[in-house]
């Protein structure tokens, strides 16, 4: 049982035991003053003397009182004192204060698993200021990291609960198996139907299954890190550009997305209409119809802007700012 429960039903049977004791002796002829003390100093066997005399239905109502209440005493000392020596009681409230942090959360990311492809996830989200909770069934390698954590089988849907999947925009499936990642994509999929899944595959072979499973997009790390190394190898600048545009956060210009929401006075309009970079500073790079559509490079200025299509704009922060706020 939870500590702090076995500690709350603890007190709550100690309170009861002093609420009789002190109704008994007000109906034995006691004040209530003297009633109550009369109470906890038979409970705590402190061995005062009594305020009254006790007639023979009073010494019977002790006896009882003493066989119960000292009993209660006890058993509560020894649940508050087992809870604060084995740290279940520390424990027990560090959870409870995670559960408060995570229920005030929205729009966060959920990443499952803390190894090296958790860590890194946690630490480009963290530049980029957003909000991550953290999975994993060891508690051990979450002492003492920088994000809410919840200790559990990610497999669980109780534990993905707990991390606040209810309102989370996306999750990353980063376990050690591809098994594992099928089987927390299924289960995110399942809760949440509109959330973004990003699953880790060890083997190109898994690609295939995340997708069924119900995963928007699947990363090979291993992949991704030998075109890297190839790319360095042949148009290191290109991809060193690329490399700092989307890591380096003392660059004070960046690459992001920009959706066009339905509603935008923007709709309907062609980028030389809209005139964006000349409004905002930005250069749009791509644009792509709609999360599944093709991308464009470098779109002229008769492309007609539609709902939900995708700008992939690179700009300083105020001026990718402002392209976000003309969009709304």
């Amino acid at each position: 049982m939870d500590p702090v429960r076995r500690i709350r039903l603890a007190l709550l049977a100690l309170a009861l035991v002093l609420i009789a004791g002190t109704i008994g002796y007000v109906v034995l002829g006691f004040g209530l003053l003297d009633a109550a003390y009369q109470t906890v100093t038979t409970v705590t066997t402190v061995g005062f003397r009594e305020v009254l005399p006790l007639s023979g239905v009073g010494k019977a109502f002790t006896i009882g009182l003493i066989l119960i209440g000292v009993g209660t005493a006890l058993y509560t000392l020894t649940v508050m004192l087992e809870a604060l020596i084995e740290g279940h009681l520390r424990t027990a409230l560090e959870a409870r204060r995670m559960d408060r942090e995570i229920s005030r959360l929205t729009g966060h990311v959920i990443i499952c698993g803390w190894g090296r492809v958790g860590r890194a996830s946690a630490r480009y989200l963290s530049a980029a200021g957003e909000a991550a909770v953290v999975i994993d069934r060891d508690g051990a390698r979450l002492e003492d990291i920088d994000h809410p954590t919840v200790v559990g089988d990610v497999t669980d849907d109780q534990v993905l609960q707990a991390a606040g999947i209810e309102h989370a925009r996306a999750l990353i499936a980063a376990l050690d198996t591809d098994a594992d990642n099928v089987y927390v994509t299924l289960s995110s999929r399942a809760l949440r139907p509109d959330l973004v899944i990003i699953a880790r595959a060890r083997t190109e072979t898994s690609r295939p299954k995340l997708v069924r499973a119900g995963a928007d997009r699947v990363v090979n790390p291993q992949l991704i890190g030998g075109r890297r190394m190839a790319s360095f190898a042949l148009q290191p600048h290109v991809a060193e550009f690329f490399d700092a545009v989307m890591h380096d956060e003392e660059l004070d210009f960046s690459i992001q997305q920009v959706e066009i929401a339905a509603g935008s006075p923007l709709v309907g309009r062609s980028l030389s209409e809209a005139a964006l970079g000349e409004k905002t500073g930005a250069l749009i790079l791509a644009v792509r119809s709609g999360p599944d559509g093709r991308f464009v490079a470098n779109p002229g200025p008769e492309t007609k802007l539609t709902p939900e299509m995708i700008l992939i704009a690179v700009g300083k922060p105020g001026e990718l700012e402002t392209l976000h706020s003309l969009q709304r």
